[in-house]
């Protein structure tokens, strides 16, 4: 690292570093608004299943995709690929959905 290379934190706030907002730690979820209307991806992932192209290529209509999970185990969701939830199938007004019963938090994604 050349000597005029600086880290973000040899900065303060007043030095141009993170403004006094960021480093507040007093957050509410209306401070989060600006961001509200980002469209995120959301995937409910039931299982999966790892075969050869071979085997893929004899699947067709009625043939069966066996999972790697149990019947009654919590399935993994996802928002925009990253583990962040664990929950369960519901069914609401004849349509599939997924109730949370477990917030994935940083680095707690062990099965």
């Amino acid at each position: 690292m050349a000597d005029d290379d600086l880290k973000l934190d040899e900065f303060g706030p007043e030095e141009g570093g993170l403004p006094e907002a960021v480093l507040d730690e007093d957050k509410t979820a209306g401070d989060l608004a600006p961001v509200f209307d980002v469209p995120v991806n959301i995937s409910a992932v039931l299982g999966r299943s790892t075969m050869s192209v071979a085997q893929l290529l004899q699947l067709g209509q009625g043939s069966v995709l066996e999972l790697d999970r149990k019947v009654g185990e919590a399935i993994d969701i996802y928002v925009n690929n990253r583990l962040v939830a664990r929950g369960e199938v519901v069914i609401v007004d004849e349509r599939l959905g997924v109730t949370m019963t477990e917030i994935i938090k940083d680095g707690d994604t062990a099965a």
